[in-house]
């Protein structure tokens, strides 16, 4: 079926009868299966809880690094800000 965006939209008046885009029948949307768990906590769809581990080395600071304190990622100590208390980066001042 194409669709022309470009037309004019129906009145409120024409095809009554027609759900409009954005409405939805009872029924259909309790039919419908929650594919990206939006549904929340109380959904009674089971899911399997993921057992995993990240598996992400970490690596501690170097002694030329600092951790900025209003971001709180690390950066090379030539990012460091001049002039400021607080150690902060040159993009959080």
């Amino acid at each position: 079926m194409n669709v022309d965006f470009d037309a004019p939209r129906p009145s409120d008046t024409d095809d009554a009868d027609e759900p409009s885009f954005g409405t939805r029948s009872r029924a259909t949307a309790d039919d419908t299966p929650d594919l990206d768990g939006a549904a929340g906590p109380d959904s009674t769809d089971e899911r399997d809880p993921i057992d995993e581990e990240m598996s992400v080395p970490v690596v501690p600071m170097r002694a030329d690094e600092f951790r900025c304190g209003r971001c709180y990622l690390v950066h090379h100590r030539s990012r460091l800000a001049d002039g400021h208390a607080g150690q902060l980066c040159r993009d959080c001042v």
